[in-house]
């Protein structure tokens, strides 16, 4: 009985000591994240590669419509024209929501 004791008293213990260690870890691994996120040059990179992508995004999406417009039925045709024109005016609702 005095071994299982002392078995399970060092396994509380090196489980409270290992997941104090890992939660520092985790910790200094949020803190490196976050100081990466909040560099200028990241932030300036990520952002022109959010903007290229909606620009793709939009002469695929004109493409596709042009191409495919005449051979779907006229309800869903007459909806991709609306959506092909909307985006021709210039007019983009990327990241707005309709709440």
């Amino acid at each position: 009985m005095r071994y299982r004791l002392t078995f399970i008293a060092g396994l509380a213990l090196g489980y409270v000591i290992g997941t104090r260690a890992g939660r520092e870890r985790y910790e200094q691994m949020k803190k490196s994240a976050r100081q990466f996120a909040q560099n200028p040059a990241v932030r300036n990179t990520a952002e022109s590669a959010a903007q290229s992508g909606r620009d793709l995004a939009g002469k695929a999406y004109h493409a596709v419509s042009e191409k495919v417009g005449d051979k779907v039925p006229a309800s869903v045709a007459g909806r991709v024209r609306s959506l092909r024109d909307r985006g021709r005016n210039g007019e983009d609702d990327w990241g707005t929501s309709n709440t």
